[in-house]
């Protein structure tokens, strides 16, 4: 049977907040200076990320463009200023795994803990549903008790841990896998849709619900 998409989640309805200085939105190459901004400290200061170099701004440009043309990449603003983003790519190289996806996610410190993981990573699951994505998996440095939240909470569940998988600032770290269904059935899939295939219209209105999982009273304060 045909999978029913069901929009907006349940969990949204009824939920009003002021939101006029938040914004969710597609990632644009002019953000790039400000996103790498916010990944360059998790690259010198923690092992959230394998990355050791910093990248220049036209390489990290070149990751922008290039995931974009297939993939979401979404950013949250408060006040202008990018607070966070998060992205989805290819999980795996071979065509039967084309129907996976893997995310990425990155805040800016000052913004935790107010509901933009939430906010960009309920965007992201549903504009994977819409390009028929059937699997979304993340990879977390563990310990990490933020992003394996965040992850649960998103109805993913851990398969497995990589032991002693990474080096880095001088220790071995473990990496968990964490799955979680997009599209569900066993039927034969629909054929994967790239996300300039998904009218601006329906991928606006998308993130126009998502944005009401972000708690504004928290972000008081914080710009």
């Amino acid at each position: 049977a045909p999978i029913q998409n069901v929009w907006p989640p349940a969990r949204l309805s009824g939920r009003k907040f002021t939101m006029s200085h938040t914004v969710l939105r597609r990632a644009d190459i002019s953000d790039a200076a400000r996103i790498l901004e916010i990944y360059t400290p998790y690259i010198t200061d923690t092992n959230i990320t394998f990355e050791y170099d910093i990248p220049t701004l036209e390489e990290f440009s070149a990751r922008i463009r290039k995931i974009s043309a297939d993939y979401p990449y979404l950013v949250c603003t408060v006040d202008n200023l990018v607070a966070g983003y998060a992205y989805a790519h290819r999980h795996m190289e071979r065509a039967a795994y084309q129907w996976n996806a893997e995310l990425s996610i990155y805040l800016a410190p000052r913004f935790r803990g107010a509901g933009l993981g939430t906010a960009l990573y309920t965007a992201l699951i549903e504009i994977l549903r819409q390009m028929h994505v059937r699997n979304a998996y993340g990879c977390v440095t563990l310990p990490n008790e933020g992003s394996a939240g965040l992850h649960k909470s998103m109805g993913f569940s851990l398969l497995g841990i990589f032991h002693h998988t990474g080096y880095k600032l001088g220790a071995w770290h473990d990496v968990g896998w964490f799955e979680r269904p997009v599209c569900q059935g066993s039927e034969a899939p629909l054929p994967l849709l790239s996300v300039q295939d998904i009218p601006d219209g329906q991928i606006r209105d998308i993130l126009a619900h998502c944005k009401r999982l972000i708690q504004t009273d928290v972000l008081e304060g914080r710009v």
